[in-house]
């Protein structure tokens, strides 16, 4: 299964390095996880400008969930709307529920990463779709491994997990 980022997101320790664009772009995927409208519709244009060559009607469009279901809602319900239209693929954003709130990955002092289902739960109703994960920047890929596995165990058959962007770790 292939993942595949967009961009490069840039950690703070590393930003008085960075030229004016990537910091233009980093403050882009922010605004994004923020829910900002135009954020939200410049992250569906690329990931739809990127997908744009293959064929997505029987593909179900999944999101890693959030620390809450608020966090959920404002980042990824008008984008995956806008997403699914733009690609014809399935909405899958009501498949995931979530029933808590869980502590920030990023805020977290666990070693291990925090399962994305600690606060969710996957509907039945994914049970042998095709599913395009995405989220939104991935550091080490744990997340998304755990959730893929859990979508797995539901019974979907994930074809490719898609991020806006990767962390990088160093800057030359």
């Amino acid at each position: 299964m292939m993942k595949y980022a967009l961009y490069d997101y840039l950690p703070k320790r590393f930003q008085s390095m960075a030229s004016k664009e990537q910091l233009l772009l980093n403050q882009m995927i922010l605004d994004f996880k923020d829910g900002r409208n135009y954020a939200t519709r410049w992250a569906a244009q690329s990931m739809a400008y990127t997908l744009q060559a293959v064929d997505l009607r029987d593909v179900t469009i999944v999101c890693i969930p959030a620390s809450s279901q608020y966090a959920y809602i404002r980042r990824f319900k008008y984008f995956t709307q806008l997403l699914c239209s733009m690609c014809n693929a399935v909405n899958g954003f009501s498949m995931i529920h979530i029933h808590s709130t869980r502590e920030k990955k990023h805020l977290s002092q666990a070693r291990e990463a925090i399962s994305p289902l600690s606060n969710a739960c996957i509907d039945a109703s994914i049970r042998g779709r095709k599913v395009l994960v995405i989220d939104d920047i991935c550091t080490t890929c744990a997340s998304a491994d755990l959730f893929i596995d859990s979508l797995k165990k539901a019974g979907a058959d994930v074809v490719m997990a898609m991020f806006l962007a990767k962390t990088r770790r160093c800057w030359s």
